[in-house]
């Protein structure tokens, strides 16, 4: 099933090196790039918190 395409936005996302460590592990158990994993989560937030 192909996703729609979306507009997307860039910004800088300045993070301290032990948390993006832990992004990266958790990314690379779920088979996903870090940009990836971050959108997801952001994404699950969003939606737990019924903005979505």
């Amino acid at each position: 099933m192909a996703k729609e395409k979306q507009d997307t936005k860039s910004f800088v996302l300045r993070i301290d090196s032990a948390t993006m460590e832990k992004l990266e592990q958790w990314a690379e158990d779920e088979f996903r790039s870090i940009n990836g994993q971050i959108s997801w989560i952001i994404e699950e937030a969003l939606k737990k918190s019924g903005r979505k």
